[in-house]
């Protein structure tokens, strides 16, 4: 049973950030390290992506593990109250994620998620985004 009342979760939980949150932070700044130039949330595209690199036409967005569902993530818990709810709210979520990457991949945009989870370690981070871009160096 949760412990605050329906309208105390909902001021709660509208609290959470959408944009620049700490994990979106940590990728913008191993990008920068790394002599990467971005945009930030740029509306004109499809989902808004949270680091748009318009010179490699990639787009990313830096997920939440639970809001996203990240596959095999402990942090992809389903709350034990009103799961009916939340189940449908998750699958709303995946299949936005998925409708908006097929519209970025239609405007010949890359996509590529970052998972908050993967954020966590700088040097780990760093390594993706080498991989994502090819450099050579890091």
């Amino acid at each position: 049973m949760d412990r605050l009342t329906p309208e105390r979760r909902s001021r709660l939980m509208s609290r959470v950030p959408q944009k620049n949150t700490s994990p979106e932070l940590r990728v913008r700044r191993a990008a920068h390290a790394l002599g990467l130039r971005f945009r930030i949330h740029r509306r004109n595209l499809p989902g808004t992506p949270d680091l748009v690199f318009p010179k490699y036409k990639v787009a990313i967005f830096v997920h939440g593990c639970f809001w996203h569902r990240h596959p095999g993530c402990p942090k992809a818990s389903v709350p034990k109250t009103r799961q009916e709810f939340w189940e449908a709210k998750f699958a709303r979520n995946v299949e936005r994620d998925r409708h908006v990457d097929a519209q970025l991949s239609a405007r010949g945009w890359r996509v590529c998620k970052l998972w908050e989870c993967e954020t966590k370690d700088e040097q780990t981070l760093r390594e993706r985004l080498v991989r994502i871009f090819g450099l050579g160096v890091f």
